[in-house]
């Protein structure tokens, strides 16, 4: 099966090294994507939105063979949220890694600008319990290796138009909370409840892990995507 892999903010193809070649070992192809303007200063990447970021991982799921499974990383989760809506006919699940199915008209949330575009905040900007995995090295590296986003892609309202989405089922890959915790949360979360209500089909993993799991764990993370694969 194509299993396309879409990164959140900062992050790009290359931040799926880790998962990817278990994924291949087990027959799948992975796909890790690049999303447009990532890294491209103002004058390059000013024009870009999060549409055009689902228009991407729809126009990669066009490509592949279906059925095709969509893995989306912390803001990625909107990202092929969306494309879920657009394609739900060929895809075969969705994965979402430590995010939560977005409703109509959400963005991912509010960072600043520098120079027309949203660079990496730093690990310090983060909480606690979604960075403590992270040991220094791995900071490091990784903080190297982030690019800026599209000024516009983070506060961007998400357009789902219909409700084809809610028939694809999902799997809710979560750092800390198990699926007794999560759907007890989530049932006040107001709109997003609603919409992880309307799902037909949807479970909760725990990981044990922080929001960067592909770094701190990427075993356990393509374990848990084979697992809800099968």
């Amino acid at each position: 099966m194509d299993i396309i892999l879409v990164p959140g903010l900062w992050l790009d193809a290359s931040s799926w090294e880790g998962v990817a070649p278990a994924l291949e070992r087990a027959g799948h192809t992975p796909r890790p994507l690049t999303l447009p303007g990532v890294g491209e200063p103002a004058e390059r990447s000013a024009g870009i939105g999060i549409q055009d970021w689902v228009d991407a991982v729809v126009a990669e799921i066009d490509a592949a063979s279906a059925p095709v499974a969509l893995v989306g990383h912390s803001g990625g989760g909107n990202v092929v949220w969306g494309a879920a809506e657009a394609r739900a006919d060929s895809l075969a699940r969705v994965i979402l890694l430590d995010t939560i199915p977005a409703p109509d008209g959400q963005g991912i949330s509010e960072f600043p600008v520098v120079d027309g575009v949203v660079p990496f905040p730093g690990w310090d900007s983060f909480d606690e319990p979604d960075v403590a995995d992270l040991d220094a090295e791995t900071r490091r590296r990784w903080s190297a290796r982030t690019h800026s986003v599209p000024a516009r892609v983070p506060t961007d309202p998400l357009r789902l138009d219909g409700t084809r989405r809610h028939g694809v089922p999902v799997t809710l890959l979560m750092g800390g909370m198990d699926e007794s915790e999560f759907r007890e949360a989530v049932a006040q979360w107001g709109p997003w409840g609603e919409e992880f209500a309307a799902i037909g089909e949807a479970e909760v993993v725990r990981l044990g892990s922080g929001h960067w799991p592909q770094f701190s764990q990427p075993d356990a993370v393509a374990q848990a995507i084979l697992e809800a694969l099968r």
